[in-house]
């Protein structure tokens, strides 16, 4: 029994330690060119509300007034993924087969390039998350008709876009698109990351199984 808790104990910490870095909003997929696409996705236990959040691109324009306002995203939900395209919503949502629930920002103008950068910043005008990307200077996937999405949960939020890799249709939510791109735009299979009081109380749990079955041989 001692060895089982042990076990479960030092399996909540690497957890804990592992998807610390995750919890929040996250970029979680990027395609440019036509069927251009970034996704966001709210990896924390809570909702997050989008009013005043923005985006830019390599600019890394310092007026919140410059940047793309992302507030129509609203109230976003725990594990909920939203999409900011360059495609009209509609049109974006026709292509790629997805229904009203997924929320869809069209019109974007600051478009990617092969070689770029994803930031987003919260109402505050802090950086949330940011994705610095090139096939051609830095590595990683070229998105020019397939997305790219993060190899591992530890990947995200950590801004090393040699450890992304192209969705594979079929694989993991991925479609093809009527333009014939590949992507999963709308799904992830990340899952959200409980708060650290979540991992305390899990832990502190584990801990008091292992006194009581100490006490339980101690009394045999």
């Amino acid at each position: 029994m001692k060895r089982i808790v042990n076990a479960f104990v030092a399996a909540a910490i690497g957890m804990g330690a592992c998807a610390a870095h995750a919890q929040g909003v996250r970029i979680t997929e990027w395609m440019y060119n036509e069927d251009e696409l970034i996704e966001f996705t709210n990896l924390g236990a809570t909702a997050v509300n989008f009013e005043d959040w923005t985006y830019d691109d390599i600019d890394r324009n310092p007026d919140p007034l410059l940047r793309v306002d992302l507030s129509a995203f609203g109230l976003v939900g725990s594990g909920e993924s939203v999409i900011l395209s360059e495609a009209s919503a509609d049109e974006f949502r026709t292509r790629w087969g997805l229904d009203a629930t997924v929320k869809i920002i069209g019109g974007n103008e600051q478009n990617l390039g092969r070689s770029d950068e994803i930031n987003i910043y919260d109402a505050a005008g802090n950086l949330v998350d940011r994705l610095t990307y090139g096939d051609n200077t830095i590595g990683g996937p070229r998105t020019q008709g397939t997305s790219g999405v993060p190899n591992s949960p530890s990947v995200v939020g950590a801004n090393t876009v040699t450890q992304w890799v192209f969705s594979v249709s079929g694989v993991d939510g991925a479609t093809t698109s009527t333009l014939g791109h590949v992507g999963s735009p709308g799904f992830t299979t990340l899952q959200p990351v409980p708060e650290p009081e979540t991992y305390a109380l899990m832990i502190a749990g584990l801990a008091m199984l292992g006194v009581a079955a100490r006490r339980r041989a101690a009394r045999a």
